[in-house]
């Protein structure tokens, strides 16, 4: 599995950038919620909505569509206008740094609409939401994981800045490192914890040798909200 949070074949590069038509916006509805595409009934919980943001920015990109419910009913939006201005809003107060998006609408066969928001993966990873703009140091980053968007580690956070970084990766082959693909060769997965407790290492010094061996394209990292997995990366 190629890594999960970084490389995917998006919904975004299978949509016409001009626009999307009704028909067009049943067929996308009709696959259901996924890695790359998420529906909301309302605007209501704003803060749910640039969550799904920040997770397709720091990941491989998004559509978002509001107006949708999860059973995949179309009812659309009675008032677009207010709800395009309340999510421009919350994503230029709460998310940082600055995210790229576009918000279009589709007109329904009635006088409501759906607002469809695309947002490409960042070339600035990670983006973070702020909870509260004045105290910036309290702040939560997310990745995209199949249908949810999952909080991310400090490991994911510190993978999604070694991705951005233009530079090469060494890391030497010690005693740790064995016992870490002695392990893997046994085992499907490890965790931060696991490593450190097998290797006799601190916390730090296991997550700071899991992120370099995947950005050194030796392990996978598996996102999840409740404790990442690594794996070896398949051969191609």
């Amino acid at each position: 599995m190629e890594k999960p949070y970084l490389y995917h074949d998006s919904v975004l590069n299978q949509m016409n950038p001009s626009g999307m038509d009704y028909q067009a916006l049943k067929n996308l509805v009709r696959r259901g919620e996924g890695s790359s595409l998420e529906f909301k009934l309302k605007t209501n919980h704003p803060e749910k909505i640039i969550r799904g943001v920040v997770a397709f920015a720091n990941t491989y990109g998004g559509i978002m569509l509001i107006g949708v419910g999860d059973d995949k009913k179309i009812p659309g939006l009675k008032y677009a206008d207010e709800d395009e201005y309340l999510l421009v809003r919350a994503i230029h107060k709460h998310c940082f740094p600055r995210i790229s998006y576009t918000i279009d609408r589709v007109q329904l066969l009635d006088e409501r609409e759906v607002l469809v928001i695309r947002v490409p993966p960042s070339l600035s990873k990670p983006h973070y939401i702020l909870p509260d703009p004045a105290d910036p140091e309290i702040k939560k980053a997310y990745v995209r994981v199949a249908d949810k968007s999952v909080q991310a580690s400090r490991e994911v956070r510190e993978i999604l800045k070694g991705t951005q970084a233009d530079r090469d990766i060494r890391f030497s082959y010690g005693e740790k490192e064995k016992k870490l693909m002695q392990h893997l060769g046994e085992h499907d997965n490890i965790t931060v914890d696991l490593f450190a407790s097998i290797a006799g290492i601190s916390r730090k010094i296991a997550s700071r040798t899991l992120v370099l061996l995947v950005l050194a394209n030796v392990l996978e990292i598996h996102p999840s909200d409740v404790m990442d997995q690594y794996t070896t990366r398949p051969v191609s």
